[in-house]
């Protein structure tokens, strides 16, 4: 807080208010809650960040972003813009509120984390703030404070993490008897408290992924388990039957079923795996400095999926076979059976594959 002490004594009236409204302009900006405050998802496509409440507009936020969120006016809320680029795609600004400006022309992508879930498209010019950069020097940490309408924005509940009472606490112990309560099961009693086990309580949709599709919905009185928990969503698994003439018998030896957000957050464990994937064709490419886990010079496939799944996969592909993908015409749906070279690329964090079967392309 900036505190000002003043002298006005002898001053007329007049002189005073050019005093203190100077005084006023050396006071902070309010500050968006970075430290503490509560977060907001972006609920809509194509929200706007803004320089000012109903001024101009200098950001495009990406549907999902998290932000830190700070005063109110009205329909809009300051934020504070936050996240990792390309230290490349950064130079010295000669603006005296910015550190640095955004040289990349058109847009730069702003992400969550280096190589993380985007964030919002900056364009050339875009002023910002440095933070850190990372260990290798490929990313830098920024801030921006700005606004967004609040009808573009969601809060985000904190989760407390439960914790198991014993059945024994200090206080009995130091006593050296039993503390007189509600007997096991009963209300009130949180001596067997499972934080793994859990049930909707209402109809509630079921994703494959985070803002992902839906996979369907679950009952309120389904018994779920916990596996994880990240941010406002929770990763459950439960136990169910179904029909087996329903189900499709997967080959020997390759999984059905796994997803690409799957890889991303364990690679280490799908690697080497053989997969069968529906995939939507969109282009064969070369690989550049981007993809390092990919030899130089050699061609892959960049196809989105798996579907339903929005996100990019590269497909490395052999020389000999790119025949049967140049004939596939852009957006077809193609099956392939690939092993898993690497989960998470190491810039983009897209999967990559090695192909070892196509099984054709279907004409959407």
């Amino acid at each position: 807080m900036l505190r000002v002490v003043v002298i006005l004594k002898g001053m007329q009236v007049s002189q005073i208010i050019p005093v203190l409204l100077a005084l006023l302009s050396l006071a902070p900006p309010p500050v968006a809650a970075s430290q503490g405050g509560n977060r907001y998802r972006v609920n809509v496509d194509n929200a706007w960040f803004y320089q000012d409440v109903a001024g101009r507009r200098i950001a495009r936020l990406a549907r999902g972003a998290i932000l830190p969120g700070g005063s109110t006016r009205n329909d809009w809320m300051q934020v504070l813009l936050e996240g990792w680029i390309f230290s490349t795609s950064v130079g010295p600004s000669d603006r005296p509120d910015f550190d640095l400006l955004v040289t990349r022309s058109p847009n730069e992508n702003l992400r969550a984390a280096p190589a993380g879930p985007l964030v919002a498209e900056l364009s050339q010019g875009f002023g910002l703030k440095r933070s850190s950069p990372d260990s290798s020097g490929r990313w830098v940490h920024v801030t921006r404070i700005g606004w967004v309408q609040r009808s573009a924005l969601a809060p985000i509940a904190d989760i407390v993490a439960t914790r198991t009472a014993d059945t024994t606490s200090d206080t009995t112990a130091h006593q050296g008897g039993l503390t007189p309560g509600p007997r096991p099961g009963a209300p009130g009693d949180t001596t067997r408290v499972d934080s793994t086990r859990a049930q909707p309580m209402r109809m509630t949709t079921l994703y494959r992924v985070p803002d992902g599709p839906e996979a369907g919905t679950v009952a309120t009185d389904t018994p779920l388990r916990v596996l994880s928990r990240n941010g406002e969503w929770t990763r459950v698994q439960f136990e169910g039957w179904v029909k087996g003439g329903d189900l499709q018998v997967a080959p020997a030896g390759v999984l059905v079923g796994v997803t690409a957000a799957e890889l991303r957050t364990e690679p280490q464990r799908y690697a080497g795996q053989v997969l069968r994937w529906n995939l939507e064709f969109i282009a064969i490419q070369k690989a550049d400095e981007l993809r390092p886990d990919i030899p130089p010079g050699s061609s892959y496939v960049l196809a989105r999926g798996p579907l339903p799944e929005r996100g990019f996969v590269y497909v490395v592909v052999p020389d000999a076979r790119l025949p049967a993908f140049r004939a596939l015409t852009p957006l077809v749906t193609m099956t392939i059976t690939a092993r898993v070279r690497n989960g998470r690329s190491r810039y983009l964090g897209n999967p990559i594959v090695d192909l070892i079967s196509l099984e054709g392309g279907v004409t959407p």
